[in-house]
């Protein structure tokens, strides 16, 4: 009984085999053994394609030329599906992705027990930082945030993705801004990205983040992560202990993590919209929960521009007086009201300020629309203006609030008049 019952089972196994052979030999060849004329043979072959079959095809099984060139065709448009917008940004830009090494030397002991602690308990006078940077020119620029760099770099390591490394110089960096721009040489033009224009950024646009989270990238290959834009304009109010002043800056749900700092931020065509800067963790952990910001390109090359050419970031204009930060000794001192904001301690008497009407004594409240916190927050302010701009500054005098508007220009020696309370 078992016999028959394997010997039917062999036999009807074999007859559906025979007639699957029959079948697909009648498929592969249309009338008097030619492939048909009409698209529909296409679509009908193209229904029994299966991985499998691809697969054998590529091994070089003996189909005729019509069939292994149509099998062909659909594997390419197979893999040509796989690609898309995102891809071929990634692709674009990857070359100009670079990881950043900083040594960086620590500042001198100030006291005798830090120095105890560091001779005889081995700690080191130098760290190792590790950040990201991209490749804006084929001569060999490099943007990065200047908090990558530090203050006291001894030595600054660049690997680009084939794993070349370049010790780089240091052009220029802005403690303030954020930024700074580094320099490698290469016997040969580099691959670079370009800049986009910020201001045309769309909220819900594809967001690209690329560089070197964690420094765990091997050989400077750039780590890829995918969001959208999910804001624009964010603005961040300085915090004491840190001098940073971050303004209009792009916010992002893909995921940037320690050691991303300073990579692009790119959009769908492979162009830098930003330059990773921070997180917002919510005070939950140090690690991505869905928003991170970037410095907008706009705002990045403005700050570039300038440290080519002179290392430092100046005001390419003088508003014609000076001003220092509120704060308790002041306001005590002098007898000034309880108000943040900044104290003019000086003006220039043939100067856009004098000439608007500020005077020694005033205190800014706020500069455009923005209310001054600090002088490092009314100096970022500053940087978004330029000579010709007109200057909007409200000010409290006399314990009355005005307003006025000052011509921004280059500066003029004149006179010099100082308050009272210097």
């Amino acid at each position: 009984m078992r016999k028959t019952t394997f010997l039917q089972n062999n036999l009807s196994a074999g007859f559906i085999f025979l007639g699957v052979v029959i079948w697909m030999a009648a498929g592969c060849a249309g009338q008097n053994g030619e492939p048909e004329e009409d698209e529909s043979s296409l679509q009908d072959t193209g229904s029994s394609f299966s991985a499998t079959l691809i697969d054998e095809v590529r091994q070089g099984d003996n189909l005729v030329d019509e069939e292994m060139m149509e099998v062909r065709e659909l594997a390419a448009l197979l893999d040509e599906s796989r690609r898309n917008a995102i891809t071929n940004a990634v692709e674009k830009a990857s070359p100009a992705v670079v990881s950043i090494a900083v040594t960086e030397s620590l500042e001198g002991p100030t006291s005798l027990q830090e120095e105890f602690f560091r001779r005889f308990f081995g700690i080191p006078d130098e760290f190792t930082n590790i950040g990201s940077g991209f490749i804006i020119s084929e001569d060999g620029l490099i943007v990065t945030n200047q908090h990558v760099v530090g203050l006291n770099a001894t030595e600054i390591l660049v690997t680009k993705n084939n794993g070349e490394t370049f010790e780089a110089e240091l052009v220029g960096s802005d403690e303030l801004i954020d930024l700074a721009l580094l320099k490698i040489d290469a016997d040969r033009p580099l691959s670079f990205v370009e800049f986009s224009d910020s201001d045309e950024v769309i909220v819900g646009e594809w967001a690209i983040a690329m560089g070197n989270p964690f420094g765990l990238i091997e050989h400077g290959q750039p780590a890829v992560t995918v969001g959208v834009v999910s804001a624009k304009n964010r603005d961040f109010r300085p915090d004491p202990n840190n001098p940073r002043v971050y303004i209009d800056m792009i916010q992002t749900d893909a995921a940037i993590n320690r050691g991303n700092s300073g990579g692009p931020l790119l959009n769908s065509y492979g162009e830098v919209i930003g330059v990773n800067t921070f997180i917002f963790t919510g005070g939950t952990s140090e690690g991505f929960v869905g928003l991170s910001f970037a410095i907008p390109s706009n705002r990045v090359e403005r700050i570039i521009s300038q440290l080519l050419t002179s290392g430092e970031v100046a005001l390419d204009y003088d508003p014609g007086m000076n001003f220092t930060s509120m704060n308790e000794q002041l306001i005590r001192r002098y007898g000034l009201p309880y108000t943040p904001g900044l104290l003019v301690t000086s003006v220039n008497k043939d100067g856009p300020a004098f000439e608007c009407g500020v005077m020694p004594g005033d205190i800014i409240l706020s500069i455009g629309e923005e209310r001054v916190l600090s002088e490092m927050h009314a100096r970022a302010i500053l940087h978004e203006y330029y000579e010709g701009d007109t200057l909007k500054v409200e000010l409290l005098r006399d314990g009355q609030p005005y307003e006025t508007s000052m011509l921004l220009r280059k500066r003029v020696e004149g006179e010099t008049l100082e308050s009272e309370s210097e």
